[in-house]
């Protein structure tokens, strides 16, 4: 006599189809995600080079050797595009910024150096020209200003990682008593909103005009003594 659940159990796979079928998946998994990151980094570079305009699916089909069948099977359009592009970019500067501040034993001179740089667009690489920066700059401004009204919760997922490294620096502080202590995620998410917002506004208000990297960095150490007395002990 059979024993109960053996007809069921002969009809599943074995398990060798099991971890035949994982392979496959997982080389399947990968080659989707190798072109869209292919996508996304070309897609990036066009931000560089010529701003939001810049970025259209027509040019980022010819700079990536995709088809346009390949490209509607990871994004629904420009718009789904762009978040990838600015979670991206986040991510990056997520990055750069812990890796730049590793070596800097004192909290507020590594939460120093983050504000500094987020207010100069030196997210990913500090030797990248000016006007670059300000092209690049003012594209996710205007992505991110889209993204709080449009997809606020999908922003936020976005800046985690970037939040999570200042919450880090924060909690630091909090931990050697140079911070007034409060919940270093909380205090991390109002320090970015005021920096990104005063970076967003001056971007976008001097779009058209050249680049004044010292009216930049004026801003940048203004606006850190001015979240210095807003954090310090």
């Amino acid at each position: 006599m059979s024993e109960p659940g053996s007809v069921a159990a002969l009809d599943a796979p074995a398990r060798w189809e099991e971890r035949s079928a994982t392979r496959v998946l997982e080389v399947g998994r990968d080659q989707i995600l190798e072109r869209s990151r292919r996508i996304v980094e070309v897609a990036y570079a066009l931000l560089e080079q010529a701003g939001l305009d810049g970025v259209t699916i027509r040019a980022v089909l010819k700079n990536s050797r995709l088809s346009r069948r390949a490209f509607y099977e990871r994004f629904e359009g420009k718009d789904e595009l762009m978040l990838a592009v600015f979670e991206h970019t986040i991510r990056l500067a997520a990055g750069h910024y812990r890796d730049q501040v590793a070596n800097l034993a004192d909290p507020l001179a590594r939460l120093e150096m983050i504000v500094t740089s987020i207010v100069l667009g030196r997210s990913t690489d500090t030797h990248t020209q000016s006007a670059t920066i300000w092209r690049r700059g003012a594209a996710m401004s205007r992505e991110h200003l889209r993204l709080a009204q449009s997809r606020p919760e999908d922003l936020q997922t976005a800046l985690s990682p970037l939040l999570e490294v200042i919450a880090l620096q924060l909690s630091d502080g909090m931990s050697v008593g140079s911070i007034r202590s409060t919940d270093p995620r909380r205090l991390a998410a109002l320090l970015y909103n005021l920096v990104s917002t005063t970076a967003h506004t001056e971007l976008l208000t001097r779009e058209t005009a050249a680049p004044d990297p010292a009216r930049m960095a004026g801003l940048a150490r203004d606006l850190w003594f001015f979240c210095l007395r807003a954090i310090a002990a």
